[in-house]
């Protein structure tokens, strides 16, 4: 598959009569976008916020983060199976509204939701406190079951994406980039001299709201499976999960998983990569001991000399990421992972719950243990007292003053596991 990716660079957002950009500037019509975010039967009412750089304001809780991207050719559109109808995506031409993203809040589902701040020293944390976002604050009617809420709030964001990135749709792009990965014979042959790499993109699905999508199925229904790296791209893979703020991959982040884009840089370079392999998290034994058997066949299957594993989540998923890494390893194929920790708060624990001694190379994204101090904001978007039970947070993290004093892991994208030097980790 071959896909553009035109940049659209967006400097500013501001509400304006129309949705449109000039000259670098998003102008959001506030009214219209908050009708179609809430075009819903379950939403009770829609707010809409502007969050810029160096603002001093909060967005608390944080359900998802969402890039504006819009088909330009090509097949399907953006969402594929929840936005739009069901057909692969990957190829074509995309235009991104680069710089500026979505960001979904409103009353906690569970609470294991995030922080975002614009300003202090939490935004230097996350990377979404240098995009121009958008907030909508979403409350559903009374009476909804969890996993209705949060689905109701996670669809909301994606028509709300979509209805800001049509706005690129006839914009000429500031940059424009091309990715392709071939049919595998094919992509076998390319490079025949450089070591193959394979991704092995591992995938939250525990449940209870740990959930992610795949073409709009729950990826906990599906069997390991082979995806090209630009369907991810076209948002073939959405987020729905309400893990640690730190743990959890906003859709913003499967949009641009970085180490997908790493591998495009370093590849017919430094190595030739093959494409990714998307595999779940489970809960039984039996379901991990099904789909690691199963990642590592079709790493093997793809002439892998080398992968690299990521893991979203901790705890339990570190059963999955170890078991990937022992199968793969033991046939003879080297890994690097890429995982963060749970030490302690001084550092001087057991990082992750499982261990193998084939895990000789891994990248950490960070303690999401360490405790930082959060001071208060003049704005706060959405409801600053569930600083108090959100994961990383106590009873006693919000402070009188409107400060919260909590464990890393409550910043969205605090310790996020993609995008660092893992490839240093190990030779080829």
């Amino acid at each position: 598959m071959r896909l553009e990716v035109g940049s659209i660079l967006i400097k500013d957002v501001q509400f304006g009569s129309k949705t449109e950009v000039n000259d670098g500037v998003l102008f959001v019509n506030k009214e219209e976008l908050a009708r179609i975010a809430g075009d819903d039967e379950h939403i009770a009412s829609v707010e809409v916020y502007l969050a810029k750089p160096g603002d001093q304001t909060r967005i608390i809780p944080v359900k998802d983060v969402i890039e504006p991207r819009v088909k330009v050719s090509g097949n399907g559109g953006v969402f594929p199976g929840l936005i739009s109808k069901v057909d692969m995506v990957g190829e074509g031409r995309t235009h991104v509204l680069k710089g500026a993203a979505i960001v979904t809040t409103g009353k906690i589902v569970g609470f294991q939701e995030g922080v975002i701040d614009m300003s202090g020293p939490g935004a230097e944390y996350t990377p979404f406190s240098k995009t121009m976002n958008v907030v909508v604050k979403i409350e559903p009617v009374e009476g909804l079951h969890q996993h209705q809420h949060e689905r109701v709030v996670r669809l909301a964001g994606f028509r709300a994406a979509e209805y800001l990135g049509k706005a690129g749709q006839n914009i000429e792009p500031d940059s424009v980039e091309v990715f392709e990965t071939k049919p595998l014979l094919e992509q076998a042959k390319e490079y025949p001299d450089l070591p193959k790499v394979v991704y092995v993109y591992m995938l939250q699905t525990q449940g209870l709201l740990h959930d992610t999508y795949v073409y709009g199925v729950d990826a906990k229904e599906i069997i390991p499976t082979l995806i090209y790296p630009t369907e991810v791209m076209d948002g073939a893979i959405v987020s729905g999960n309400c893990v640690s703020a730190c743990d959890k991959n906003p859709t913003y982040v499967h949009q641009n998983n970085p180490v997908i884009h790493d591998l495009y840089q370093g590849h017919g370079k430094d190595f030739n990569f093959i494409g990714c392999v998307i595999t779940n998290e489970n809960v039984t034994l039996s379901d991990k001991e099904r789909s690691s058997d199963m990642t590592a066949k079709l790493v093997e299957f793809l002439g892998a000399d080398g992968v690299i594993i990521s893991e979203e989540g901790f705890g339990n998923p570190d059963a999955d990421l170890v078991m990937n890494c022992s199968k793969i390893e033991k046939k003879g194929i080297k890994t690097v992972l890429i995982t963060d920790e749970y030490a302690g708060r001084d550092g001087a624990s057991q990082s992750l719950a499982d261990a193998t001694e084939h895990g000789d190379a891994v990248v950490s994204a960070g303690n999401a243990n360490e405790v930082i101090k959060l001071p208060s904001m003049k704005t706060v978007i959405g409801y600053p007292e569930v600083a108090d039970t959100i994961a990383g947070g106590f009873a006693g993290s919000l402070g009188d003053d409107g400060s919260i004093t909590a464990e890393i892991q409550v910043i969205t994208g605090s310790t996020n596991e993609l995008g660092f030097g893992y490839l240093t980790a190990r030779g080829s």
